[in-house]
């Protein structure tokens, strides 16, 4: 494997190879993920929660979850590798009405469950080595087989840790929930509001109108707003930089959260550093 490129995508299962540390820029998790690090480290930040994992680890993240996805390569000067099986809504549906129609599934059980970290076993180790070769030599990676190892996963999945079932197979989409607290925690995140009003259990108009009741702002205004002030208190009261900041307070590029802090406060953000 050219150790430069970046990523590789067969279908739902992904490798991803990082020369140097990035915070990956999508943050909203739509299907089910198995992400198995071969090299480095990745941390997982949610609104309320901040977990490392480290090679050799294997994660569960449950659909339709929120979280930054901050991958840093080892010390020895390897590139950070991790691979990913993706499992559908539509395929987890289907091999729930072919192999488990007759089990009951607990739609409550798993809220609490969003990321969590899956046994080391001889079985989840053998399944991600079994795949890595396809990437790492170039090899076509057929339908075919990616709906066998997807399959393999989710039976896997269902002997190292037999309570994920009902997240694997909950297919049920987000009901409405308090909106003011939601935002309140999850402001941070460069998603779009049709994200927002589907994770807050809405439609976009319905958001937007009950965003407005609550908050007495439109949703744009208020996250610029909010992303700013968060922004000015990190880097007067915890002294971080302007470049480690705009990224994590939700915004895309340094030269637009500079221009904006600058027409918010009347100052360039790297003044609040200046002895």
């Amino acid at each position: 494997m050219n150790i430069q490129t970046v990523s590789y995508n067969h279908n739902n299962i992904f490798c991803s190879v990082r020369t140097n540390k990035a915070i990956e820029k999508e943050q909203f998790v739509p299907n089910h993920a198995l992400i198995h690090i071969l090299a480095g480290q990745i941390d997982i930040v949610e609104a309320d929660s901040h977990s490392t994992f480290q090679a050799g680890d294997t994660v569960f993240v449950k659909r339709n979850s929120l979280a930054k996805f901050i991958k840093t390569p080892p010390d020895n000067g390897e590139p950070f590798k991790a691979l990913s099986i993706f499992i559908m809504k539509h395929f987890a549906r289907e091999y729930y009405a072919k192999h488990l129609l007759d089990h009951g599934i607990d739609q409550n059980s798993c809220a609490n469950i969003r990321i969590k970290k899956v046994a080391s076993t001889p079985l989840i180790q053998g399944l991600f080595a079994s795949i890595y070769p396809y990437f790492d030599s170039g090899m076509a990676f057929s339908q075919e087989l990616m709906e066998i190892k997807t399959r393999e996963a989710i039976l896997i999945l269902l002997q190292v840790d037999p309570s994920l079932q009902n997240c694997l197979f909950n297919f049920t989409d987000p009901g409405k929930i308090d909106l003011e607290e939601f935002m309140c925690k999850n402001f941070m995140f460069n998603v779009p509001l049709e994200t927002f009003s589907k994770m807050t259990g809405r439609s976009l108009s319905t958001f937007k109108r009950d965003f407005e009741d609550i908050f007495d702002s439109a949703p744009s205004r208020w996250l610029k707003k909010k992303r700013l002030a968060h922004a000015h208190y990190l880097i007067k009261e915890k002294h971080q930089s302007p470049s480690d900041v705009y990224m994590e307070v939700g915004f895309e590029n340094l030269s637009h959260f500079s221009s904006s802090f600058k027409e918010t406060f009347g100052y360039n953000p790297s003044s609040l550093l200046d002895p």
